[in-house]
């Protein structure tokens, strides 16, 4: 690499890196109040009556509950127990304030029945769990419904936009009901939900969360990006993203139905040192550039990889395993393994690899392009992004485990 080339790419590198360390700056901060996820468990709890679990985030249902309500002894007790941590003080504070959350919650969870609204009344105790590490209250509601043929339906409005602590809310809900049992997601655009819901109409739902969780997941989208880039044939880039699509495809299957779990203290700081090393290890090739050019020219045998394109593939695989465990936590399933289970679950996975190849049609097409026509621009470019994803991969590993948001 000539001299010259060497100083405009090292300008390159610097302006990108310093955009990647504000972005990375950035996004951990905003990531709390973005989305939140509520889940909720309904069963028959007798003849009228429905029984509905709710899993809610500890500190946006004190801080929600208490704003809507007017309590700020609530707020002020709430928030001090989530402060110290301490999930039996916040329990207590939950079943101390036990109006302010029934009425909260029974208001934006409501269940009717043959045209009918049911009538809810919340449990008195008030328990603790932990969601990818995050506190959780678990509320029980007992509604009694009228009698009826057509199912019941559902409607959730917990943490709507308009309360201004989180700009998403969805809401996971299993059912087992009416004969029907499955799984559904409700949100601020689909609020509503039927036990009589057709089988197409629930394929969407998870295919649509499914592709909505890669869209916002901006970890998973620059790990992607890092695979794009490091791709030096379209074989390379198919190789890559198959192998990725069938490591997350395992893990991802076996954490949702319970089989295997880990702790996100572990999965979160090694999906961000996954990003940092895929993309790193572009820019150490294109350091190397020379050399991979005539590792390429004499790519032979099974697939025709080198044996650099063949020490990705195995990265790819591991890194691909705990990218799974990422995907299974989006969707907090907790129910035996059923074969309407596993049709969500692949309907979900179905969405997350259709915005995958999207992304690659779309990107490594272009990129091929430049690189074809202008080389020089096109290895800047790429070299650009490859700084902004490794610096982005390695603040956010840091971040994470140091436990910064």
């Amino acid at each position: 690499m000539s001299d010259s080339v060497r100083r405009v790419l090292s300008r390159v590198l610097l302006v990108a890196a310093g955009i990647a360390a504000l972005l990375s700056l950035a996004a951990p901060a905003s990531a709390h109040g973005i989305l939140s996820v509520v889940y909720a468990n309904l069963e028959s709890g007798g003849t009228g009556v429905v029984r509905a679990e709710l899993q809610l985030e500890y500190d946006l249902l004190v801080v929600s509950a208490a704003d809507a309500e007017k309590d700020d002894p609530l707020y002020r007790e709430g928030m001090a127990a989530f402060q110290d941590g301490d999930a039996t003080a916040q329990a207590a504070v939950l079943i101390s304030h036990r109006d302010t959350i029934a009425r909260y919650v029974s208001e934006r969870f409501r269940i009717t029945a043959a045209g009918a609204a049911c009538t809810a009344r919340m449990d008195d105790d008030i328990s603790m769990t932990r969601q990818d590490g995050v506190p959780y209250a678990v509320v029980t509601l007992e509604d009694a419904c009228p009698p009826s043929e057509n199912g019941h339906e559902i409607a959730a409005s917990l943490f709507p936009d308009a309360e201004g602590y989180v700009t998403d809310t969805k809401t996971i809900l299993t059912y087992n009901l009416d004969l029907h049992e499955g799984s559904t997601v409700l949100d601020a655009e689909h609020p509503s939900f039927t036990t009589a819901q057709s089988p197409l109409q629930r394929f969407w739902e998870f295919f649509r969360l499914g592709a909505e969780h890669l869209l916002t997941g901006i970890d998973h989208i620059l790990f992607l990006l890092a695979l794009i880039v490091g791709s030096r044939r379209l074989r390379e880039i198919v190789i890559a993203a198959t192998t990725f699509t069938i490591a997350h495809s395992v893990t991802f299957i076996l954490a949702a139905t319970g089989v295997i779990a880990a702790p996100p203290e572990v999965v979160e700081p090694t999906i961000a040192l996954s990003i940092a090393v895929v993309a790193a290890w572009y820019l150490w090739r294109l350091v190397r550039r020379d050399q991979a050019d005539e590792d390429l020219s004499k790519a032979h045998g099974f697939l025709r990889l080198d044996r650099a394109g063949w020490l990705r593939v195995a990265v790819v695989f591991v890194f691909g395993l705990v990218h799974g465990l990422g995907f299974a936590s989006a969707l907090g399933i907790d129910e035996p393994w059923s074969w309407t289970l596993l049709w969500s679950l692949l309907v979900f996975n179905v969405g997350i690899e259709a915005v995958q190849i999207g992304i690659i049609v779309i990107v490594f097409p272009l990129l091929v392009l430049l690189r074809h026509r202008a080389p020089r621009v096109g290895m800047w470019v790429s070299a650009a992004i490859a700084v902004v994803v490794t610096v982005a991969g390695l603040v956010w590993f840091v971040q994470r485990i140091l436990g910064i948001e």
